[in-house]
């Protein structure tokens, strides 16, 4: 195989399946790329971890066809120093492969185009959502998602399709987040999956700032997002997901609203001083203000008060700093759609946050002990809610 290809386009294309492609694996080849000729003009870039996979397409000069395995992090590493000229690649019969770009000379060890895995084999994507909705989703769900390995089936977001709305719901059994949004395109549509949340943070990365719609379809075992010339591939998780239903509080009586940023930076500063084995900051509600405090018999204490709107009786209430703050980031950043302002997206009207002033949030609760209903105030085309578990003070 021989090609040129612009510095840039290859550098694009090589950092998207940089997230996917194993660093230490115990499967060597998995470690590597699969580059190769699709027609006159175009090259496929293909990286897998067997589980996830990211198929990239970029425009290059075909001079022999044919394939070429190389270390990924490695050629990228050199790729994305290199000036911005075209490249030129050429393998040899031992597999190795040889690059230039200008007076740069390279020569990367390879390996063996059959020991690739196979990649499955793309089917149809009938669904289509807007970009900026799936990554919204994602945004606002991702951080729920549990670290711990051995929770295999909450490893992942239940994303689901029925009635005409889209659904996506993640938790790691001690706070829970949910979304959807009633999609008109997706009437008499249906799907129920586990995607695991590797997949769900590289499809942010391929579709972030594209404008363009993601198009997405499932078969037994995987699922398949497509974005412009860039495909994933995801295999589903397996096992049931936890009844959600049941957690979500119904009978809330006790609603507080503040300023989310404002209550953010209070929080990233008490928490400072909370002990380091538990991270417990405790809340106290009272009519008019909240205050936020924390403690720890090694390092000393700290307390807060903010103005908020709130009318009842005084409540404490503990958290653990992080779940509080990964709620409150979320929140404060631009990702958040606000119903002040709205922009065309592939013929999808979707809102996006005003750049004056850090939207308000809402906690709904009935007592100190029971589970505590975060959302957004005011209207939105999107019902989210973030559901956390308090701790015992």
């Amino acid at each position: 195989m021989e090609f040129k290809i612009a510095q840039g386009a290859l550098k694009d294309e090589l950092a998207f399946v940089q997230g996917i492609v194993e660093k230490k694996s115990t499967i060597p080849v998995l470690s590597n790329i699969l580059i190769e000729s699709v027609g006159e003009n175009t090259i496929r870039i293909i990286g897998t971890d067997l589980d996830v996979t990211i198929r990239c397409e970029a425009d290059a000069e075909i001079i022999e066809g044919g394939s070429m395995c190389v270390q990924a992090r490695k050629l990228f590493d050199v790729v994305r120093l290199l000036p911005d000229k075209d490249i030129h690649f050429k393998k040899d019969d031992n597999d190795w492969v040889k690059m230039t770009c200008g007076s740069s000379k390279y020569r990367f060890a390879g390996v063996s185009r059959d020991q690739f895995p196979e990649v499955p084999v793309f089917k149809s994507a009938p669904l289509t959502l807007p970009a900026a909705v799936f990554n919204h989703f994602i945004v606002n769900t991702s951080f729920a998602i549990t670290n711990e390995q051995s929770r295999f089936t909450l490893s992942g977001a239940k994303f689901m399709i029925e009635n005409g709305t889209a659904r996506m719901v993640t938790t790691d059994g001690h706070r829970l987040a949910y979304i959807d949004k009633h999609i008109e395109g997706l009437s008499g549509e249906s799907m129920d999956a586990l995607i695991p949340k590797k997949a769900l943070i590289e499809l942010v990365k391929i579709s972030r700032g594209t404008g363009a719609a993601v198009s997405f379809g499932e078969d037994q075992n995987h699922i398949y997002f497509e974005v412009e010339s860039r495909l994933l591939i995801t295999r589903k998780l397996s096992g049931n997901f936890p009844n959600y239903e049941m957690v979500i509080p119904k009978n809330n009586d006790k609603k507080v609203e503040f300023d989310s940023s404002a209550l953010k930076d209070a929080v990233a500063r008490v928490s400072l001083m909370a002990d380091e084995r538990t991270r417990s900051v405790k809340l106290t509600v009272r009519e008019g203000e909240i205050e936020v405090a924390a403690h720890s018999s090694e390092e000393g204490e700290a307390v807060e008060k903010l103005e908020v709107e709130y009318s009842g009786p005084e409540v404490l209430i503990g958290f653990n700093a992080q779940y509080l703050q990964d709620f409150l980031s979320v929140a404060t950043s631009a990702e958040i759609e606000a119903p002040e302002m709205e922009k065309e997206t592939e013929g999808e009207k979707v809102k996006v946050r005003e750049t004056g002033g850090a939207p308000r949030v809402t906690f709904e609760f009935k007592d100190s002990n029971s589970q505590i209903q975060m959302r957004m105030a005011g209207e939105s085309d999107y019902d989210y809610q973030y559901i956390v578990m308090p701790l015992r003070v």
